[in-house]
């Protein structure tokens, strides 16, 4: 393993973590955060570099690419990150057993905690502010596209931290190389915790290597059902914010379920989609075909195609989203069954019985009525920012922050007692 003597490097410093008090680790943020923005044409111009080797035209490309308030928001995080009570020490569980031996349960960190993530340069920041806060070291495996941009962002963290005696190994960044992947993924003894962040593709393949704990984040296959009893004015908002936020986020949406009486309304909610810049393409079923060529949006044809089955279980990431047409809720959640990702769902209803239904039914980690799964994010869930979006269930699930990180152990006291 080349990369084995870094690990260990990674290893030992995370020791020198639980030396810290909470205000320390609180200033170097802040600090950190300074430099962010007093090195911000520095990173402005790694990331250029970046940028100049994507297409502008590729929806990867909103995500690679740092600006001024991008960078203004990344340190406006961190300070909030700053002053969020520790997740660590708190005591979970206290009890003296009837032989008199004292047992207190409280949350430490996991030690080492892995992060393999795409193109997405505030990654770095992110991770290193949550990791940090919570007493972990980090590994970093960045993707290629990002690389300049990763450097840049991990040289200023490393200045910050020597130049307050904080071993720099407890953020490492690795070559953005396939063979760093796998040695990640190989690094037993060394790392405790693999979080990947990414698409599909990504996440199946750490999943499968893996030789390390995981946690799946990320993919995101995102619906939303507008009822027979959905305010039209409120969808059309809902469903357009959700779609044209953002499209390469996890949180964006990627169908549109609608029930077939309300199938005159969609023309107007889908307006908003076909006449926003850039346009959103619509893959549609039929019905929701028939519905969109017979009004006067049928000058949009272009736009509007017919889906395939494989339309409705794609994570499209782009300004592209299915249609389909549902008879009923049950129908409506068996959709989401089939060909969600368990990440965010969402209804759109005035009828309070039919939300609670679709609410109970469906499983995903993040389940809305009324209101648009654009919210899926840890810092608009007020956790100050986000490691990554869990839709698995053993352990956290959905935006995980400065708890998640966290593990527990055992503190036990007696007074010579022996087991009989």
């Amino acid at each position: 393993m080349q990369l084995e003597n870094t690990f260990k490097s990674v290893r030992t410093a995370s020791k020198t973590l639980a030396l810290l008090t909470d205000s320390q680790r609180n200033e170097i943020l802040n600090a950190v955060a300074d430099a962010i923005i007093a090195n911000k044409d520095g990173i402005l111009e790694a990331n250029g570099r970046d940028l100049a080797k994507m297409d502008p035209k590729n929806p990867l490309y909103d995500r690679l690419q740092l600006t001024d308030k991008r960078l203004a928001d990344i340190a406006s995080d961190m300070r909030n990150v700053a002053t969020l009570p520790s997740p660590l020490g708190h005591v979970t569980k206290q009890k003296t057993l009837p032989n008199g031996l004292r047992l207190c349960r409280i949350s430490v960190p996991f030690g080492v905690i892995g992060m393999i993530y795409e193109a997405r340069p505030n990654v770095t920041f992110d991770v290193f502010s949550l990791c940090f806060k919570s007493g972990n070291a980090c590994v970093l495996k960045g993707g290629s596209d990002a690389d300049n941009s990763n450097r840049a962002a991990v040289e200023l963290i490393h200045n910050v931290l020597v130049r307050f005696g904080i071993n720099p190994d407890v953020v490492t960044l690795l070559p953005a190389t396939h063979e760093a992947t796998g040695e990640l993924l190989n690094a037993v003894g060394y790392v405790d915790l693999c979080i990947p962040r990414g698409g599909r593709r990504l996440i199946d393949f750490v999943r499968d290597t893996a030789r390390i704990p995981v946690i799946e984040t990320g993919a995101g296959v995102v619906n939303t059902y507008f009822d027979k009893d959905g305010d039209l004015e409120m969808g059309k908002a809902i469903i357009n914010n959700a779609k044209t936020r953002r499209v390469s986020v996890c949180n964006a949406l990627d169908c549109l379920l609608i029930h077939e009486s309300r199938l005159a309304d969609l023309p107007s909610l889908a307006e908003p989609l076909l006449t926003h810049t850039p346009p959103v393409t619509l893959y549609c079923d039929e019905q929701a075909y028939s519905a969109l060529a017979a009004s006067p949006l049928a000058k949009y044809s272009s736009l509007i195609e017919h889906a395939t089955e494989d339309s409705f279980g794609t994570e499209f990431m782009d300004y592209k989203m299915a249609i389909r047409t549902v008879a009923s809720l049950e129908e409506a959640i068996s959709h989401i069954d089939r060909n969600g990702s368990g990440h965010s769902e969402a209804v759109i209803t005035q009828n309070a019985g039919t939300a609670r239904q679709f609410q109970q039914l469906v499983d995903a980690a993040c389940v809305y009525w009324n209101a648009p799964t654009s919210f899926t994010d840890g810092a608009q869930f007020g956790l100050g920012a986000e490691i990554g979006i869990s839709t698995q269930k053993l352990g956290p699930r959905g935006p995980m922050a400065l708890e998640e990180i966290c593990t527990y152990k055992w503190l036990i006291e007696g007074e010579g007692q022996v087991r009989a």
